[in-house]
């Protein structure tokens, strides 16, 4: 039974309320400085109601009509830039941990367990750290400034493979001896039954790796020194230079909460299975 306290469930609100309002604030601020020009953004006290620019900032921002003191590339090409990069290393994730994590519990190979722990083992050697030779090898590849180059490198996941691989452990022997009398074979097992059961943790992962390849900095920040391929994250980073009163803050921000879009997108409208992916009992 659930006693009842309206106290507690009165403080419990406000304590959530002000926990709303101390993350959406930061936002809000971004979205009407995104609707002034860039004269009333630097004037104290910035104003903090929206303003009259918001279609004229937004499409100077998209189609790159204004050109600052820093970057002046279209924000509708950099967000392209990011949507393939987030599509590719979620997707490219996802495709080689199902098959590794399906390779290590389903076949018998020679030093199969010392093959599993040494991708487990890459957990502890993220980008950061192995940045300067994965680098060299993109140069020398003549991979700079192109799709490969910004999402080849981190298309790999050992925690993904770990997670499949944890998954498929839980899978009941019946439904392999099953798929064998039917007659199917280890590639047919795969599809018709592993996929359709890891569907939710499918779902879970993709949402984590489409966020972490949007919210890529570091590695595109190297690979990428012409305009047509930064991704819209770079370009908020290149659109800065110079001193304050130079800049177009206004521009800035639109692109900001341009860039905020996509992954809310995907969040809000794969949010039931990524909540079931996270939850679900079986797993």
């Amino acid at each position: 039974m659930v006693e009842r306290r309206p106290l507690f469930t009165a403080l419990s609100h406000v304590v959530l309320l002000l926990g709303v309002l101390i993350v959406a604030f930061p936002v809000y601020i971004t979205f009407v400085a995104s609707t002034h020009t860039a004269v009333e953004i630097v004037q104290a006290p910035m104003p903090l109601l929206p303003g009259d620019q918001l279609l004229h900032n937004y499409a100077a921002a998209l189609t790159g009509s204004e050109r600052g003191p820093g970057s002046g590339a279209p924000v509708a090409r950099m967000m392209w830039v990011s949507l393939v990069s987030a599509l590719v290393i979620s997707i490219g994730k996802i495709a080689i941990s199902l098959l590794s994590a399906f390779a290590i519990v389903y076949f018998r190979f020679p030093f199969k367990m010392l093959f599993f722990w040494s991708i487990f083992v890459t957990l502890m050697l993220p980008v950061e750290v192995r940045i300067f030779p994965t680098y060299q090898v993109v140069a020398d590849l003549g991979m700079l400034n192109t799709y490969a180059g910004l999402t080849i490198p981190l298309i790999a996941s050992a925690t993904a493979t770990f997670l499949f691989r944890q998954f498929f452990m839980t899978v009941p022997d019946e439904l392999v001896e099953a798929a064998r009398m039917d007659g199917a074979g280890p590639m047919r097992f795969f599809k018709d039954v592993l996929v359709p059961l890891s569907s939710t943790s499918i779902a879970a992962l993709f949402v984590i790796q489409f966020i972490y390849g949007w919210n890529q900095y570091l590695w595109p920040l190297l690979v990428t020194t012409n305009e047509d391929m930064y991704p819209v994250v770079i370009g908020i980073k290149r659109m800065i230079s110079g001193g304050d009163s130079a800049q177009q803050w206004n521009l800035v921000m639109a692109t900001a909460m341009l860039a905020m879009v996509p992954p809310a997108l995907v969040v809000m409208l794969m949010q039931k299975w990524f909540v079931k992916g996270l939850v679900d009992t079986e797993k």
